[in-house]
């Protein structure tokens, strides 16, 4: 078995599905997350959903799992959100990863091939033993609930 990781980074396979795949970048060294590009051009309707194909499969270490995020840029200035943000892809799923997109603006978007749509990130998956018991230890918040802190 080969390892995995060299102290900072871990290894993660991935396939090209389509030939005009591009290989997830980080824009800066320490980014946490990664951009994904897409292989086909696209217009998105304002209201629509769509699913994007980024053309790639990913193997993610068992222990791992990816999160994919909307883009901060394309939020701002289009209103293109992930509908189901983050996305989650689990460790043993193999084929391609697409985009679920949403056009949240009022205007007509356009995206072209090799053009960014997502960010992605890969982290840690912890497993927890759920417990079951007669009453919950008390909390300083008790049992306010939403708006319950304030403002």
């Amino acid at each position: 078995m080969t390892d995995i990781c060299d102290g900072y980074n871990v290894k993660v396979n991935i396939e090209k599905v389509h030939k005009d795949a591009i290989i997830p970048t980080y824009s800066h060294h320490d980014d946490a997350c990664c951009d994904l590009y897409i292989v086909e051009d696209y217009t998105i309707h304002p209201g629509q959903r769509m699913l994007l194909r980024t053309g790639i499969a990913i193997e993610i270490p068992t222990g791992f799992e990816v999160q994919l995020r909307p883009r901060s840029g394309l939020a701002l200035k289009h209103g293109l959100t992930l509908v189901n943000a983050p996305g989650t892809v689990d460790a043993q799923y193999r084929n391609e990863v697409k985009i679920l997109i949403m056009n949240m603006g009022t205007e007509l978007v356009s995206l072209r091939k090799g053009d960014r749509c997502a960010q992605m990130c890969i982290k840690p998956v912890y497993k927890f033993d759920f417990q079951e018991v007669d009453k919950l230890n008390p909390s300083d918040r008790g049992f306010g609930g939403w708006g319950s802190t304030g403002k």
